[in-house]
């Protein structure tokens, strides 16, 4: 009913319609219409809320995240699972639990901790150095603010300020590191014989077996759904700019922006920062103070940078005498931008303060700003008109088609007929992707959703990134259908043939190690079985042996000194090994490089680490007031 109503609802019908409704509701209650409706959010951890919004944001993020790296691999159908979709909001919640101890505790991201992380970025070195126009260029290039980008650092690095606070006070000791690597460079002395295979008498296979393993195992013979989809797409790279940029719109556009291409003035600058403990009391906040004036006092240009070695607390630059390369207006926060710009070369601050605490600042030296002239951004300009001109038509077509689609919910074709706009179509895919544009997770979703699949209308605008999105309409749908047995008849026999071999393989090595059990000696074994046995002496957990015996050698219990412990092997080839372990020696650790122990330690501090902070996320849940709301998931 909904679908006819949405099909016909055009005009002053509709008009009509939705006054009464409007008058209904009014006369009815409003308020209960709305109070009534489901909460917005997908999850509510204390007063913070998930939103919808940014639920859906990071599972299309992992989504996306996991198509580059699986490429032809990747199934999207997992992040439709409900557990998988459950797992992504365990990891935001868990997330929000940490930001909320950040701020029960008192723990912030420092400023200079943000713009470290920022200078460290690759994209914006140059020569291994942070460049500032490179900076720039990239958040203009992504529609950000510095405050903006900022931020998104900060929210980022707040997560793991409690993780990485306890893995850097995690304590590993020599003997924990000890007993560790004694296990993992732990010697085995073992022998092992594979099992002849056996020989098949019953190869006859009945049409009645071969129909009852295929009703048993029906599942592995399905035909996975398909669509076909029909499409209409807008592609910002074909499609036709009405002119070319002029010289006085160029000139007009460069007069406006001129700011742009002024590399602004640069400061060379160092600095000694004297940490304010967060919530510091009074007292701890003069004598931060006196610290910091004593300092200033007694700094020159010849000293300062030995001073910063020695008392500056910015663990990041003290090391390189208090150094903070060259800086522009805008970097830093307010206060030290302030104070830094009112400097003369070779000038040292009073005590400037900061959330960080109290700096002292040394100007060292300054670069006036310089103008880049017309000509030589000229290019640049018409690009960048170019561009903009392209987005516009791309947006003003996109927006049409979007409407006219909208408005025609059954049909592509008055769209086409409108926008001049071919209708394309694509062959049969499943929801594990095609190729080309049906690989794509966006369009994947859109062919397979309810609204697309079900109720045959077409899909909202499919964003495919840069300039490039389509609207789809359902073309055909094969569902899920097992193949005919006269199909895969020949498999289902094979297979059949194969169970009853490996049951014989099976029963083979299990009466084989009952012998061994029983008190036969291995040789003797062996020899009745026409196999030869190969001893191994002293391996180690990257030996070269087989793995599936590697594995097992490693899981049997120590022997005795009198008797060796024995395992069947299954080789995962369809063969099987006897194995038997006959000592096992801890090891040497006098062969330990210290840089591999001590490589050793920190993986072991990070992995207790890990694992306690997962205990702390989870002691904070039975504390935390958390509500779901799986319907919006």
């Amino acid at each position: 009913m909904l679908q006819a109503m949405r099909n016909k609802m055009h005009g002053w019908p509709s008009i009509i319609v939705l006054g009464l409704a409007v008058l209904a509701m009014s006369l009815f209650g409003m308020e209960s219409y709305f109070t009534s409706r489901d909460d917005a959010f997908v999850a509510k951890v204390g007063k913070h809320e998930i939103s919808q919004n940014a639920y859906q944001d990071r599972i299309n993020q992992l989504r996306q995240q996991a198509s580059a790296e699986q490429g032809e691999h990747f199934d999207s159908s997992i992040f439709e699972k409900p557990e998988m979709k459950q797992r992504v909001l365990d990891a935001m919640i868990d997330q929000q639990l940490l930001l909320q101890v950040n701020d029960d505790w008192g723990m912030r991201v420092s400023d200079q901790a943000v713009r470290d992380y920022i200078a460290g970025i690759p994209t914006f070195q140059v020569n291994g150095q942070f460049d500032a126009i490179s900076y720039r260029a990239w958040l203009a290039s992504q529609r950000k603010t510095p405050d903006m980008f900022e931020s998104e650092i900060r929210s980022s690095l707040a997560i793991q300020l409690l993780p990485d606070a306890i893995n850097d006070s995690t304590i590993v000791s020599d003997v924990q590191v000890d007993h560790f690597l004694s296990l993992l460079t732990q010697r085995r002395d073992l022998r092992y014989f594979l099992l002849p295979r056996p020989t098949l008498t019953d190869n006859q296979v009945s049409d009645a077996q071969i129909e009852a393993w295929y009703k048993a195992h029906l599942a592995d013979y399905m035909n996975p759904e398909q669509v076909s989809v029909k499409y209409i797409e807008v592609n910002g790279a074909d499609l036709p700019l009405e002119a070319a940029p002029s010289e006085d719109d160029l000139k007009k556009r460069y007069a406006d922006e001129k700011q742009r291409f002024v590399q602004p003035e640069q400061r060379l600058v160092s600095h000694i920062l004297i940490n304010v403990p967060t919530n510091a009391t009074p007292e701890q906040q003069k004598a931060a103070l006196a610290k910091a004036e004593k300092i200033a006092v007694e700094a020159n240009p010849g000293d300062f940078a030995k001073l910063a070695e020695q008392d500056s607390q910015d663990l990041g630059s003290k090391r390189q005498g208090g150094d903070l390369g060259w800086l522009e207006k805008g970097v830093t926060n307010p206060a030290f931008d302030a104070a830094l710009f009112a400097l003369q070369k070779n000038q040292i601050s009073k005590p400037v303060l900061s959330s960080d605490g109290y700096h002292i600042i040394w100007l060292r030296d300054v670069r006036s700003g310089e103008s880049k002239p017309f000509e030589e951004v000229r290019d640049q300009l018409v690009k960048e008109a170019s561009a903009a001109e392209r987005d516009r038509r791309y947006n003003e077509v996109a927006g049409k088609m979007s409407d006219n689609t909208y408005q025609n919910p059954t049909s592509l074709e008055p769209a086409s007929v409108a926008l001049n706009l071919p209708i394309k179509a694509t062959a049969l895919f499943a929801r594990t992707g095609g190729e080309g544009l049906t690989a794509n997770p966006k369009l994947i979703a859109a062919a397979f959703s309810d609204d697309v699949l079900v109720q045959g209308n077409n899909s909202g605008l499919v964003d495919l990134g840069n300039n490039h999105s389509v609207v789809i309409h359902v073309d055909k749908h094969v569902p899920a259908a097992a193949r005919p047995l006269a199909e895969v008849r020949a498999d289902v026999q094979k297979k059949i043939l194969n169970e009853r071999i490996a049951a014989l393989e099976k029963k083979q090595a299990d009466d084989a190690l009952a012998r061994l059990h029983k008190g036969e000696a291995m040789p003797a074994l062996a020899t009745s079985m026409g196999a030869t046995i190969t001893s191994v002496s002293e391996a180690v957990r990257h030996s070269e042996v087989p793995a599936p015996l590697l594995t097992q050698a490693f899981l049997l219990p120590h022997p005795t000194a009198d008797k060796a412990q024995f395992a069947a092997v299954d080789m995962q080839d369809g063969t099987f090994a006897l194995l038997a372990l006959d000592k096992v020696q801890g090891g040497d650790l006098s062969k330990v490089p210290p840089e591999q122990r001590e490589s050793l330690r920190q993986q072991m501090a990070q992995a207790y680490g890990s694992e306690t902070t997962r205990e702390l996320v989870e002691l904070l849940k039975t504390k935390a007031e958390i509500k779901l709301n799986k319907a919006r998931m």
